[in-house]
């Protein structure tokens, strides 16, 4: 009780951008308890179809951010009136967007089966359901992010991960002999509902009697574009290793390299926050006329201290490490921990960098990571004997992408970039 009594004062001393750290960092410890779980109650054979669909959802999260990114942006730059008119503008493609993709999905069910060797085509069918509604998500999302509403932007993340942990672990031992991805699939499906709250339905209602309101539609195009390139090449890079392993090698090892994956990407859920702070200030700053490097240079300081901790621990005790948050049925991929926290660590130092780049108007730092992300495909499909070097061969193509971004911005920064 005394426990309790300290700790709600302290919450309340807290900036709303260190609670939000805090929520979301709490959002994220209750995505890894959702994997971890998952992987203690299917054991590695069945947890590497349940780990297809995660992957697919990481996936649709960066797709998503296309739409959260630009929304957010656009929030810091208009009014508020033509503020409203852009969200239902935006909403109606996200809608659009969502059901194509999904709709593709659905059609193309039992081929994905196929390839990703699963024993459900199903999952991919409830799945692709639920794309329109995760991109209406994005868009509210990226309101309450550039308006700088951070407290409801952390109930959105934190209503979609406590329903997904819920429902999930509930249908699970509820329906225990259905198949365990198409639960996995209802599960993230009804979640996506839950990360609606809260909507901003008086957008929806506003913008109605606002018809007179116009807004140039060519730069936004234009930005979104661009964005959902940056973001395409993140979906390569941050998920192209799973489901490569997944063809490649049979179901145990590939739901041993899941969990490998699930562990050692938690400094880039991490850091992701920052990028979620950061975006705003950058484009906020740079619109008002002031340096915006000391708080990318702020950020990149954090995520590289961060990253040290959690490679020194992952290189220190890996069994131990593997042991808590998987069990000792995965204990095969212990030596390999601290490669792929390495690896992760470095990608997610350079994604500072690249959204710093794609929010003051630099794209070229788009370009090298579409690049990279192709040149990490290919290395996989050349060297994939063995886990180990699937691993190491993603250390090198990020220790690349560093070093070109780093270059890149060393040349520019005696240079006065104007926002576009």
């Amino acid at each position: 009780m005394k426990t309790i009594q300290t700790f709600i004062p302290l919450l309340r001393r807290l900036t709303k951008e260190q609670l939000f750290m805090v929520t979301i960092l709490i959002v994220n410890a209750g995505n890894y308890l959702y994997n971890l779980l998952l992987g203690r109650l299917l054991g590695p054979a069945a947890f590497a179809d349940a780990a297809v669909l995660i992957t697919f959802l990481l996936i649709v999260s960066f797709a998503g951010m296309t739409f959260q990114i630009v929304t957010a942006k656009y929030a810091v730059l208009f009014s508020k009136r033509k503020f409203f008119v852009f969200v239902q503008w935006m909403s109606k493609r996200a809608i659009a967007i969502g059901a194509i993709i999904g709709i593709s999905i659905i059609l193309l069910s039992e081929q994905l089966q196929a390839i990703f060797n699963t024993k459900s085509s199903l999952m991919f069918v409830i799945f692709g359901a639920g794309l329109p509604i995760y991109f209406i998500m994005s868009v509210n999302r990226g309101g309450h992010q550039g308006k700088d509403d951070l407290k409801k932007l952390s109930i959105t993340y934190q209503a979609e991960m406590i329903s997904r942990l819920l429902i999930t672990l509930g249908l699970l031992f509820i329906v225990s002999s259905m198949n365990s991805s198409i639960l996995v699939a209802i599960g993230i499906f009804i979640s996506l509902l839950f990360g609606l709250i809260p909507l901003k339905r008086k957008i929806a209602i506003k913008t109605i009697t606002l018809k007179s309101e116009k807004i140039e539609t060519k730069p936004i195009i234009t930005f979104f574009v661009l964005t959902a390139f940056y973001e395409l090449t993140q979906i390569i890079i941050n998920n192209s290793d799973i489901l490569l392993v997944k063809h490649y090698f049979e179901s145990e090892e590939a739901g041993l390299y899941a969990s490998l994956a699930l562990i050692g990407r938690v400094v880039y859920f991490v850091a992701w926050m920052f990028v979620m702070l950061l975006l705003p200030k950058v484009i906020r700053l740079k619109k008002d006329g002031f340096n915006t490097k000391p708080i990318l240079l702020k950020y990149v300081g954090y995520i590289t201290v961060l990253s040290a901790v959690i490679v020194l621990g992952a290189f220190l005790f890996p069994t131990l490490v593997v042991k808590l948050m998987f069990g000792s049925d995965y204990i095969a991929i212990a030596p390999l921990l601290w490669q792929y926290a390495l690896a992760t660590s470095i990608f997610a130092i350079a994604n500072i960098f690249a959204y710093y780049f794609l929010s003051i108007g630099q794209y070229f730092p788009v370009v090298v990571s579409g690049l990279l992300g192709l040149t990490q495909i290919v290395l996989i499909v050349f060297f994939h004997e063995s886990l180990s070097q699937v691993v190491q061969v993603q250390i090198i193509a990020m220790i690349i992408l560093l070093f070109v971004q780093l270059c890149f911005f060393f040349y520019h920064g005696n240079k006065n970039i104007r926002l576009s």
